[in-house]
């Protein structure tokens, strides 16, 4: 997988790599040649005690280090530009990979998982493409020109790499064959602690409610613990690797000069050529210490590797249609026409045979017991998923087939949990709308019955808005939620169960309030409280996922079971009559 995912970007930025492959053949050209001229200075200008030799093979040696030198720092910086774009071009893939999901699929990845593949996952990648792009020419050449240039030198002595090189990869395999498990229950616990702590975060005021800190302490504790002993068990592994390749390559260092001097004392060997020899394996060491550097980061970049591969190979279910239609045939109509709707390996359907129709100026409520699929058959519609079976019509268009930015200027939808973005109350409000005046902003709010405390805020419209809306209470992110669906003046309405934080008084002057707006609107309205639909034109009433009743509020309490059990579960017999 990790191949896979670095080729192609490889191949996109493949002038960045040439570079570097040109900088660290020129670099590791001189790394080579040094040696040599090394030998030189000490056979023909230290030991007949030439001067003028040794200034003059000391200045090329010189010039080949400043050159070497530029050359690696060329190398290192074009390295880590296309890291970084690496880095960004994969967070820009799952970000747009994860918009692309429905509800299906982000069942399948929990949000604290997402968040560790687009940030830790992606980074671990980023500095292995860094250290693979900088050492993927520099590592092969000096092994393979230390071993040429060394048994130029003295071919004899050379056996001593035979030695050296199995060696090496010996304790390479044995300390990685140990980190891969390790690398796999390092992300695993990356994503537990990541999930523990944002639930905890977002639920504190459950956890203060119920004294429960104690408790919440030792869970985080636990999976903390986890984490460190995990995160210690690879450190240890990796922190073993460089000394053993450090004590092999000073033993091989040692036992380059004691076999050397006596083949130097059977004159054999020069002096110079024995330093020139022992330059080269320690070259040759330096790049297994390089590759070994390289390799310890490979199994847990294999794992980041496969969980980014996990996403971005997960095909949405809501896909784009082939040929768009981007005109409607019956504007402000919505139907439904024998939809069911299963999640993957579920028992038993959410939704089955559900036929419902609103059209213009009309208003369609649904009601029904909590897990009846009422907010799984509103998502329907602006397509969170799509029906496993049936047809979803909205303006006689079946939603599969029709432009998905006309399908979003055709809805609003507000959904049964108001979310808003951080930034100001104008930013939120335009989120459907970006050309929207401030007039067109008040008028929404007015509706909505939130302009008094938008007023009452110091920046008003510009007043800033936290993350999730928690600068504000549950009922003003409602009906600021409701009036950003009424900015964008749409052909149809979607309030899932959205008046359910309102007072009482709000909500009927909210509902008296929306009525001239969504006069010439089909509007379908989902709620658990009877006073809010029951002067709705049509009432659907589901249970278990089924349609077991469709009228008035009249006819429904008179004749239906089912929706005369919910009533008289929150009105008096003479309430609701």
């Amino acid at each position: 997988m990790l191949i896979r995912l670095l080729v192609p970007y490889a191949r996109l930025y493949r002038r960045d790599v040439a570079l570097v492959t040109v900088l660290q053949t020129v670099q590791c050209a001189g790394a080579l040649y040094l040696p040599d001229l090394s030998a030189d200075v000490i056979d023909r200008g230290v030991l007949p005690g030439d001067t003028g030799y040794i200034w003059r093979v000391g200045a090329l040696m010189i010039g080949v280090s400043l050159a070497q030198l530029a050359c690696a720092i060329g190398a290192a910086r074009v390295a880590s530009r296309f890291s970084a774009f690496l880095a960004r071009d994969l967070r820009a893939a799952l970000f747009n990979r994860v918009h692309a999901f429905s509800a299906r699929e982000l069942n399948q990845f929990t949000p604290a998982s997402l968040v560790v593949r687009t940030t830790n996952d992606v980074q671990q990648i980023q500095m292995l493409a860094q250290i693979t792009l900088m050492f993927m020419v520099t590592a092969p050449l000096m092994c393979v020109g230390g071993v040429v240039f060394a048994l130029g030198q003295d071919a004899p002595l050379s056996l001593l790499l035979v030695v050296v090189a199995p060696l090496l990869g010996g304790l390479a395999w044995a300390v990685l064959r140990r980190m891969t498990p390790l690398s796999v229950t390092l992300q695993d616990t990356t994503d537990s602690v990541n999930r523990i702590l944002r639930e905890q975060i977002i639920g504190l005021r459950v956890i203060r409610a119920f004294v429960q800190e104690d408790r919440e302490q030792e869970r985080f504790a636990a999976s903390n613990t986890l984490l460190t002993d995990v995160s210690v068990g690879v450190g240890r592994l990796m922190a073993l690797l460089f000394p053993l390749v450090t004590a092999v390559a000073s033993v091989a260092g040692v036992a380059v000069v004691w076999f050397g001097a006596h083949r130097v004392e059977s004159s054999a060997i020069g002096v110079g050529a024995l330093s020139a020899f022992l330059g080269y394996v320690l070259q040759i060491l330096g790049a297994a210490t390089m590759v070994t550097y390289l390799l310890r980061m490979l199994p847990r970049a294999q794992v980041c590797a496969g969980r980014i591969g996990e996403v971005l190979d997960t095909e949405s279910t809501v896909l784009p249609p082939k040929t768009a239609i981007p005109k409607l045939v019956t504007p402000a109509r919505v139907e439904l026409r024998d939809v069911g709707f299963r999640y993957p390996g579920a028992e038993a359907p959410v939704l089955r045979g559900v036929n419902l129709v609103a059209g213009r100026g009309e208003t369609v409520a649904i009601i029904g017991s909590t897990g009846s699929g009422k907010s799984t058959l509103l998502g329907l519609v602006p397509r969170l998923a799509d029906p496993s079976e049936g047809v979803v019509l909205v303006g006689g268009v079946d939603v599969r087939s029709l432009d998905r930015s006309l399908l979003s200027r055709t809805i609003g939808y507000v959904p049964q949990r108001p979310y808003l973005f951080s930034g100001t109350v104008a930013s939120n409000l335009r989120y459907g709308d970006p050309e929207a005046t401030d007039d067109e902003l008040w008028h929404a709010l007015d509706i909505a019955q939130a302009r008094a405390f938008v007023e009452a805020l110091p920046e008003g419209l510009d007043a800033p808005v936290a993350q999730g809306g928690a600068s504000f209470s549950g009922g003003q992110r409602q009906r600021l939620a409701i009036a950003r669906a009424l900015v964008v003046r749409p052909d149809v309405y979607l309030f899932d169960d959205s008046f359910s934080a309102l007072d009482y008084a709000t909500d009927a002057r909210l509902r008296a309030a929306l009525a001239t707006q969504t006069a010439a609107a089909a509007v379908v309205v989902v709620a658990q409280r009877v006073s809010t639909i029951r002067d709705a034109d049509r009432i659907v009433v589901l249970d278990e996922g089924r349609v077991v009743g469709t009228g008035s509020h009249d006819e429904l309490f008179a004749g239906n079971g089912t929706y005369r059990e919910i009533v008289l579960s929150q009105l008096t017999e003479a309430e609701a009559a």
